[in-house]
């Protein structure tokens, strides 16, 4: 497999669930500005939506969209027990899970990283991701991961999201569940080797 990623983008989540299920794979790095691969290519030939993460399989199809291919790789692996089995009321959970965040909590951040949004939206949106954090620090009472007990592809992506809010100089010291959390997913051994092979140890 090939996952396209964009070092500390959201195809981190992916990355560190790819290495969390043992899964071989080849990083293929992307300008996501310019939509090039590192060797010229034209990303958009790989993804014409022109965003990371995409993972190309085996097979030569292209699968795009972090929180599927996510629920992808857990599957291909599913002794790990990345994600809960299949039609399951934890899978559903985790889907519950899945769509806050991508349609929630991952869709604010993304005007905090314009460069010409004016400073108030920011604020806005800024506000806005705070209040989904803080209802994300109330669920973790009492509970190692999202999930409860077990680490699951749900915690890669909600750890690549507070990797931003760190580089973003959110405030989150009143969140003490969600910075727990944090230390947590990122002192994982695969995690830490997702941030290194990106470039981005410093982050954890």
């Amino acid at each position: 497999m090939k996952l396209y990623y964009s070092p500390g983008a959201c195809s981190l989540s992916p990355h560190i669930a790819l290495l969390e299920a043992d899964l071989p794979y080849e990083l293929v790095k992307v300008d996501i500005r310019a939509k090039k691969l590192e060797n010229g290519e034209d990303f958009l030939k790989v993804n014409p939506k022109g965003q990371v993460p995409a993972l190309g399989l085996d097979s030569g199809e292209i699968v795009t969209e972090g929180p599927v291919i996510v629920q992808m790789i857990a599957d291909q692996a599913s002794a790990k027990g990345l994600a809960p089995a299949r039609d399951s009321s934890e899978r559903y959970k985790l889907l519950e899970w899945l769509n806050f965040l991508t349609s929630e909590v991952h869709k604010s951040f993304g005007p905090l990283f314009s460069p010409v949004l004016a400073d108030d939206a920011k604020a806005f949106f800024k506000d806005r991701v705070m209040g989904k954090l803080e209802y994300v620090d109330g669920q973790l009472a009492g509970r190692d991961y999202l999930m409860g007990k077990q680490f699951t592809v749900a915690d890669g992506y909600l750890f690549t999201m507070l990797t931003w809010a760190e580089r973003l100089k959110f405030d989150l010291s009143a969140l003490t569940n969600l910075l727990a959390y944090k230390a947590r997913v990122a002192a994982r051994p695969k995690v830490q080797e997702a941030l290194k092979r990106e470039g981005l140890a410093q982050a954890a």
